[in-house]
């Protein structure tokens, strides 16, 4: 693979969105927002994934390899390590032991929120602290704090990125 035809699947790649992500005005904005091709499928992990055509044709799909796990805010977060704890471990631990990377999304979240308790939730700011902490070390996965508007144009980001440097790697032939 050249660096055109690179380039040419990069221009190709499509964002996968799970059927289960509710079809809200705040999904058509964070869709609008990406400025790009958008497929609606059943993903076995996360909210977000990415896929292109190669030169050749095919398909190439990220969605096992790659996906954004988007939360509304930390109170949604909180429900999700307390009440939901149980699907949300199983969940990870799918992606983890499918190699898949993933990056949790919490919207309209920063650290100065985690840390001073300021969100709506039961939950302690320890305990939140600490379950993020390990969901880190436990899953490898990557926190993204953001605000809402930037969501749908941070995924994208996140996935032209990743897409780049999975076909940078079978243009280099170490994939």
């Amino acid at each position: 693979m050249t660096c055109f035809e690179v380039d040419a699947a990069l221009k190709s790649m499509k964002i996968l969105v799970d059927t289960r992500e509710q079809d809200t005005p705040a999904l058509r904005r964070r869709i609008k927002a990406m400025e790009c091709g958008v497929e609606r499928v059943k993903l076995d992990v996360g909210d977000y994934s990415c896929k292109c055509t190669l030169p050749d044709g095919t398909e190439y799909d990220l969605s096992n390899v790659v996906v954004v796990e988007r939360k509304y805010d930390l109170t949604e977060l909180c429900t999700c390590f307390c009440q939901q704890r149980k699907r949300f471990i199983r969940e990870f631990e799918r992606a983890k032991e499918n190699g898949t990377k993933v990056y949790l999304m919490v919207e309209n979240a920063q650290w100065k929120k985690v840390y001073t308790g300021a969100y709506r939730s039961k939950m302690s700011a320890p305990a939140l602290r600490a379950s993020l902490w390990a969901w880190l070390s436990r899953y490898n996965c990557q926190i993204i704090f953001c605000e809402s508007q930037f969501s749908g144009e941070i995924i994208k980001d996140i996935m032209y990125r990743e897409l780049k440097e999975h076909l940078e790697k079978i243009m280099e032939g170490t994939a």
